[in-house]
């Protein structure tokens, strides 16, 4: 039977009571068990209205617990504590889902901004408040606008044309470049997604430097062996004077093109994930008396070559690939140390790792320049360079046969004071064979 049947037999019940004590023992009687009962009913029904209302009172109320009722109150507790369990474990359920979603949206490589249908921030992700400036403690509710001030973003917002993604440039945080894109979901709500392409336009920038620069080098000593077999093949050319300085210029520019396409077929062979690396044990001692001898042949009296082995320690790696990274390094030093100046071959031991250096006394290299010197083509002095016979690609050869070793490339100059280019490789590659301290 259920409890709304039960409560109207009770109160029938009452009423016919009331109407037997009537007939044996008057109304005044009866009418006074009656108003005694209705109440005591009235304070019964009081007493757990006050109950009821002192657990409303709770701010959380899935932490209190659900009044102990009698009666008919029984039933309605139970029912509500029935709904605050179910209540209870919903929020869990939801709890759990929206903690999982952030964590899952604070692992992406990607920021993450909840807009609100006015544009003011819900939630953010870690990276979100890297690439944008903004802090989720500090800055949810605020307008999106107001934290990113760029007129692009602020535009492109108001337009309302989110198919297309938004390039921005962020000067004031760490010279970013980031893509944005809106996304419009649920009711009137927009996820804002920001992608670092800082490194993506670096490399396109010196994909687009790199083709400039290999037409600039290959059409130069081509227009000049043009127009020279240009001359030589007109019929009223008759002088052999002209003719012969004409071959010579036209040999020089033949070997400066077979020199370029050499170092380009080196690095692609280097970046070739599919060559591997043929290593052996390398007599360094023997390999830097070799590149001396190839030094002074250079140089042609022009310098000092000074040779410092301080160790007979072997190393393993490519015999071919490290001659080559070397002897760039030598020729480098060479071609921009002027005459009269000192450069010394230097192989050492320190803290376990083996180091090979070149030091010149040029004129040095500015610092602003030395990050970039590895960068194909990237010239402090591009006349000077092309003077001197360099491709503009022997330091990034030598940095690319640096990492396939394993070993690091470091460039230090001053100004005046002259530069050392430094190969550091790690301890595994080194093999003892003297006793001389590290």
């Amino acid at each position: 039977m259920s409890g709304f049947s039960q409560r109207y037999i009770g109160l029938i019940f009452l009423i016919l009571f009331t109407a037997v004590l009537w007939a044996i023992v008057g109304a005044v009687y009866a009418l006074m068990f009656f108003s005694a009962m209705m109440l005591w009913s009235v304070i019964h029904h009081i007493r757990h209205i006050v109950k009821l209302e002192q657990w409303l009172q709770y701010s959380d109320h899935t932490s209190a617990s659900i009044p102990e009722g009698a009666g008919a109150w029984d039933d309605v507790f139970a029912y509500l504590a029935r709904y605050v369990r179910t209540h209870s474990q919903s929020r869990q359920q939801l709890s759990l889902a929206l903690e999982r979603m952030q964590r899952a949206t604070s692992a992406m490589p990607d920021g993450i901004v909840i807009l609100d249908e006015m544009n003011r921030i819900e939630w953010c992700n870690p990276i979100a408040e890297q690439h944008l400036g903004i802090k989720q403690d500090l800055d949810s509710g605020q307008l999106i606008i107001h934290l990113v001030r760029q007129i692009p973003f602020v535009e492109y917002l108001a337009a309302r044309k989110f198919s297309k993604p938004l390039i921005l440039r962020q000067a004031h945080y760490h010279q970013l470049i980031l893509m944005l894109q809106l996304v419009p979901y649920g009711y009137k709500q927009k996820l804002l997604i920001s992608r670092d392409i800082t490194r993506f336009e670096r490399l396109e920038t010196m994909r687009r430097d790199f083709i400039a620069n290999v037409s600039h080098e290959l059409r130069t000593p081509l227009t000049v062996i043009g127009g020279f077999l240009e001359t030589m093949s007109d019929e009223n050319n008759a002088e052999p004077e002209m003719n012969k300085r004409a071959l010579v210029l036209m040999s020089e520019q033949a070997i400066r093109m077979q020199n370029l396409v050499e170092d380009l077929l080196t690095l692609s062979r280097l970046e070739n994930d599919q060559n591997i690396i043929k290593e052996k044990e390398i007599d360094i001692s023997g390999l830097l008396h070799d590149l001396k001898n190839e030094a002074e042949s250079l140089s042609n009296g022009r310098h000092q070559i000074k040779l410092k082995i301080d160790t007979k320690n072997r190393l393993i790696g490519s015999q071919n690939e490290l001659h080559s990274a070397f002897s760039n390094l030598v020729s480098n030093a060479i071609r921009y140390t002027p005459a009269g100046g000192e450069i010394s071959i230097n192989w050492k031991i320190k803290d376990r790792r083996g180091l090979f250096f070149v030091q010149d006394s040029g004129i040095g290299i500015e610092p602003e320049h030395i990050p970039r010197l590895t960068e194909r083509f990237y010239r402090v002095d591009s006349s000077r360079s092309r003077e001197t016979g360099g491709t503009g690609l022997g330091l990034a050869i030598v940095k690319h046969i640096a990492t396939r070793h394993q070993a690091r490339f470091k460039i230090t100059s001053k100004i005046g004071e002259g530069s050392q280019f430094t190969i550091q490789f790690p301890t595994k590659r080194i093999i003892s064979d003297d006793k001389q301290p590290d």
